[in-house]
C-alpha cells in the first residue's frame, strides 16, 4: 500500500513538473494565463512608468514654484544701524505648502538669516538641507533648490528650499503596488476563467471519451456515441467515431453470423462422425474377436492398431462435439440432480486410472445442482484424469465435494510437481497439453480435457481456477450453483 502511495504521489509530480503531461484543460488554462500575464505586465510597466514620472514632474514643478515665489517675495537688505542684514517678510510659514516644508535664507557668506519653524510652534525647523547650493539637489530624504535672491541685479543672498520625497515615493509605491496586485488578480482570474472555458470546450470530449471508455470495457460497438449540439471539429470527431463504431459492429454481426455457422458445422459433422466411427469400432472389435490363431498374429496387431486409432478418433469427436455444443448455445437439457452422486460415478470410473496412485474421495454431503449428469460427470472425469496423467507413481490424488455458500465445489488435488504459474493463464485453453517429469501419459492426450471441464463449469452458471495445494501439487476448484431447495443426505467416504 506504500509502495502504490510512493508511486502514486511520483506519479503526480512528474506531471506537475512536466506541463506536456498536463490534462487540455490545463494547458489552455496556462497559455490564457500566461498570455495574460505578459499583457499585463507589459500595459502595467508603462501605466506605472508614465504615472511615476508624471508624480515626480509634478512634485519637482511644486518645489520649483515654490522658489520662484519665494524669489520675488522675499528681500534681503542690509541695515547701517545694526550692521545687520535683514529679511522682508520676517514670517516665512505662508510660503510654506505643505508643512513640511523647510525654508532657509543666507546671505552672500553663506550665514543663515531666517528660517522656518514647526506649524504651531516656535521651534525652528531642524530639517537637514546642508548648505545652499545653486540648482536642485537630493539629500536626506529631500528635494533642494537653491536660488539667488536680488536686488536691483544685486545678489544679496540665497534662499533654500527643501520638501520631503516621502509622500511623492509612497504615493510612487502605492501605484505599483495596485499595478502588481492587479497583474496577479487578472492572471489568476484569466487562470479561472481559462478553466472554465477550456473545461466547457472539453465537455464533449469527455462525454466522447466516457461513451468510448464504456464501449470498450462492454466489447458492445453497438452502442451510440453522444451528438454535440455544434456542429464544429468535435462535432465532426462525434460523427467519425459513430461511423466507426457501425462499421465494426456490422462487422462484428457478420463474424457472428460466420462464427456461429461454423460452430453449427462442427456441431453438425461431430454429430455425424459419432455414426460410421460406432460402426467402425463395432467391426474392428468383431474382427479383433475373429482373428485368434497363431497364423493371423500380424493381422491381430493390425488390427489393434486400427481398433486402437478408432477409439483415439472417437473420443476426439466425443471432445469436439461437446466443445462445439457448448460454442453454438445447444446446451444439454438440465434436471435436477445430485453432484456428489455423479462425482462417485466418475471416481469410480477413473479408479482404475489411478494405478499405484493413493486415490482418496471425500464425498460425504449430496449436493442439489441443475445440471446435465452426463456433462458433470466428464467434468469431473476429466480432472480426475488431468491428476492421473502428470502424477508420478505413489502420488497421492483427492477428490472433495463441499459447499461453499451458494455452490456445490469440486476439488481435485495432487502431490505432484504443480502448474507453473506462467502456463496457468492458458492451461484451459484448447489443445494446450502440459508435458513434464512426471508425465506418466506422454503423447495420448488431445489437449482438449480442462477446456471441456471450462466449457462444462460455464454452461452451467459456473467457474474452474487452478490453484497451488497445500501438498504443493495443484489443485483444480469447479464451482456449480447450487439448486433452490435440496435435501440432506449422508453419503459414506471411500477409498480407493
Amino acid at each position: 500500500m506504500v509502495t502504490a502511495a510512493r508511486d502514486n504521489t511520483a506519479a503526480w509530480l512528474r506531471r506537475v513538473v512536466h506541463p506536456r503531461a498536463w490534462p487540455v484543460r490545463w494547458r489552455l488554462a496556462a497559455v490564457s494565463a500566461g498570455l495574460t500575464l505578459a499583457i499585463l505586465m507589459v500595459f502595467g510597466g508603462v501605466i506605472g512608468q508614465i504615472a511615476t514620472t508624471r508624480i515626480r514632474d509634478d512634485f519637482n514643478n511644486e518645489v520649483h514654484s515654490a522658489v520662484e515665489i519665494l524669489q520675488r517675495e522675499l528681500h534681503v537688505s542690509y541695515v547701517p544701524l545694526t550692521g545687520e542684514w535683514e529679511v522682508q517678510p520676517r514670517e516665512l510659514g505662508a510660503y510654506v505648502l505643505p508643512d513640511d516644508a523647510a525654508i532657509r535664507v543666507y546671505d552672500r557668506s553663506g550665514q543663515e538669516l531666517a528660517g522656518t519653524t514647526y506649524p504651531g510652534t516656535n521651534k525652528p525647523n531642524t530639517a537637514k538641507l546642508g548648505e545652499p547650493e545653486i540648482g536642485i539637489v537630493e539629500r536626506n530624504g529631500l528635494r533642494i533648490e537653491t536660488a539667488v535672491l536680488r536686488t536691483e541685479g544685486v545678489g544679496l543672498g540665497y534662499v533654500q528650499y527643501g520638501r520631503s520625497t516621502e509622500h511623492c515615493d509612497d504615493t510612487i509605491n502605492r501605484i505599483w503596488l495596485l499595478i502588481v496586485a492587479g497583474i496577479i488578480g487578472g492572471t489568476l482570474l484569466a487562470s479561472l476563467a481559462g478553466v472554465a472555458i477550456a473545461s466547457r470546450a472539453m465537455r464533449p470530449i469527455a462525454a466522447l471519451t466516457a461513451s468510448a471508455r464504456k464501449i470498450s470495457e462492454t466489447r458492445d460497438p453497438s452502442q451510440h456515441m453522444p451528438t454535440p449540439p455544434v456542429e464544429d471539429e468535435v462535432g465532426e470527431l462525434a460523427e467519425t467515431l459513430e461511423q466507426m463504431l457501425r462499421s465494426l459492429d456490422a462487422a462484428r454481426a457478420e463474424r457472428e453470423v460466420a462464427l456461429q455457422q461454423q460452430r453449427e458445422f462442427v456441431a453438425d459433422a461431430s454429430h455425424e462422425l459419432r455414426t460410421p466411427l460406432t460402426s467402425v469400432l463395432a467391426n474392428l472389435e468383431l474382427l479383433q474377436a475373429s482373428l485368434g490363431g497363431a497364423d493371423q498374429a500380424e493381422d491381430r496387431e493390425v488390427v489393434d492398431s486400427a481398433l486402437r486409432s478408432s477409439r483415439r478418433m472417437s473420443r476426439l469427436v466425443s471432445d469436439l462435439l461437446l466443445l462445439a455444443r457448448a460454442d453454438a448455445g445447444r446446451l444439454a437439457a438440465h434436471h435436477r440432480i445430485d453432484l456428489a452422486e455423479v462425482a462417485g460415478d466418475a471416481a469410480a470410473e477413473a479408479a482404475p486410472l489411478m494405478g499405484n496412485r493413493h486415490f482418496v474421495i471425500d464425498n460425504d454431503k449430496p449436493l442439489r445442482v441443475e445440471g446435465s449428469a452426463d456433462e458433470l460427470h466428464r467434468m469431473v472425469l476429466n480432472l480426475l484424469d488431468n491428476a492421473a496423467r502428470h502424477t508420478p507413481d505413489r502420488a497421492t490424488i483427492s477428490l472433495k465435494l463441499s459447499q461453499q455458500g451458494k455452490d456445490a465445489v469440486v476439488e481435485v488435488a495432487d502431490d505432484g510437481p504443480g502448474i507453473p504459474a506462467a502456463v496457468r493463464g492458458q492451461i484451459f485453453d484448447r489443445f494446450v497439453r502440459g508435458e513434464g517429469p512426471a508425465d506418466t501419459a506422454r503423447g495420448t492426450g488431445t489437449g482438449l480435457g480442462l477446456a471441456i471441464v471450462s466449457a462444462v463449469a460455464g454452461s452451467h452458471d459456473g467457474t474452474v481456477e487452478v490453484t497451488d495445494s497445500p501438498s504443493g501439487g495443484a489443485l483444480f476448484r469447479a464451482r456449480i450453483p447450487i439448486a433452490q431447495t435440496e435435501n440432506a443426505e449422508k453419503h459414506s467416504s471411500s477409498i480407493f
